[in-house]
């Protein structure tokens, strides 16, 4: 039986099969993204159909749509609220000093965040770990984006190492603390400022052996509190098995040790998350090569190192893993970042500070709370599900033992 066509002011209604067809072309973009990790799309990557994926509810009744009514314009009005506001994303680069982690930031956003310096001439070495935090807006197609570097530059650098990562856990804790502050207030800002460490790249030296012990004690404590991707640093110092072979030692060890980095498998919500995010762990830790200047190759300009051998092209996969890293952080799972650091990190450090407090609320929109203490301790346990009931234990981190 056809459908009728109803006219409103010389405007007809679309029949519900033009309508599915509509909401169908609104939605293809997000089945094409990550084209890196999973290449083109295959049965088992496509949404479920709307009926599939329908709730098998006896409370919910089909409704069939006579006419269309404009649901998906709610899209649209999200688009135009969120160009309005604008984008935050705060980012930490962790490791010693040589490793390309100011270059390797001006490569991902091509602009220049952050100086490069080169060891040795002229710049002394840090005596202690210095946190340095840059801020700028970056605006593209017209999406803002308010971008945050924290480097740590020091780390590693000194003969005793012993508790250099005190700093850094510090530094993320206190970013949690600002954010609880403000968040209790009976009168609370429209806007709290986010300055909360959406992600840490963990940037590894290319030994080519396994990771150093210090590396394992500090990702032990650190991914308890911040999503966690290792790299290999300065990659185009090993060859092809050189990388892999030290690719699979660096997986071992941190299967051995229990520590678990972004993207954590427990955070999978559907068949299409868990197949993407399989595909990216068994590439971590990338490989990757950081470079801010360009050359000509072939007729076209690229971002690459230039050797007497050759140059070392960035973006091309065959030479290195940096478009894997660059479509991970931005292109990717840039919200899923976000959304993991709101919903598990923050959250279970919120309720450490509320049960820390010993005081319960007395009354709607009442929380007391005690001064934070100097040293945040880090959590000493498994993280929660973001579905679940969320439930964390801390505890003081103590050298003597083994976490």
């Amino acid at each position: 039986m056809k459908k009728r066509q109803k006219k409103n002011g010389g405007r007809k209604y679309l029949p519900t099969s033009e309508t599915e067809d509509c909401l169908e072309l609104a939605n293809s973009g997000a089945r094409k993204q990550a084209s890196l990790f999973l290449g083109p799309m295959d049965p088992l990557r496509q949404s479920p159909s709307p009926s599939s994926s329908r709730a098998s509810s006896p409370r919910t009744l089909p409704c069939e749509m006579l006419g269309y009514v404009g649901i998906e314009a709610v899209l649209d009005q999200l688009k135009i609220k969120a160009m309005k506001m604008g984008f935050e994303f705060n980012i930490m680069v962790v490791g010693q000093s040589g490793l390309g982690k100011s270059t390797m930031v001006n490569t991902l956003f091509k602009s220049k965040m952050c100086k490069s310096t080169i060891p040795g001439l002229g710049v002394p070495t840090p005596q202690t770990l210095q946190l340095q935090s840059v801020t700028h807006v970056i605006e593209e197609s017209g999406v803002k984006l308010k971008l945050t570097v924290t480097d740590t530059p020091g780390f590693g650098d000194q003969i005793n190492n012993d508790k250099c990562w005190d700093p850094i856990l510090g530094y993320i804790s206190e970013q949690y603390e600002k954010y609880l502050q403000e968040e209790i207030l009976i009168t609370r800002q429209r806007h709290i400022p986010d300055t909360r460490v959406h992600c840490c790249v963990y940037f590894v030296p290319p030994t080519g052996h396994c990771l150093r012990p210090l590396d394992i004690e500090f990702l032990q404590r650190l991914c308890r509190t911040v999503n966690v991707v290792p790299v290999i640093a300065r990659a185009d110092s090993l060859t092809i098995e050189e990388r892999e072979a030290f690719r699979h030692r660096i997986q071992e060890n941190l299967k051995t040790h229990g520590i678990e980095v972004y993207p954590q498998k427990c955070f999978d919500e559907d068949i299409n998350d868990k197949i993407l995010n399989s595909k990216i762990r068994e590439r971590i830790p990338f490989a990757v090569v950081g470079a801010d200047r360009e050359h000509i190759v072939n007729g076209r300009c690229v971002l690459g190192r230039k050797t007497k051998w050759g140059i070392i092209e960035v973006e091309n996969m065959a030479h290195c893993e940096f478009p894997l890293l660059r479509d991970l952080l931005i292109r990717s799972h840039l919200q899923d970042l976000k959304d993991i650091t709101h919903n598990v990190h923050y959250e279970n450090y919120r309720i450490f500070r509320l049960n820390e407090s010993h005081v319960l609320p007395r009354g709607p929109g009442w929380v007391n709370l005690a001064p934070a203490p100097a040293s945040i301790p880090a959590p000493a346990g498994p993280q929660a599900s973001p579905r679940p009931p969320k439930v964390c234990w801390w505890a003081k981190d103590n050298s003597d033992e083994e976490c």
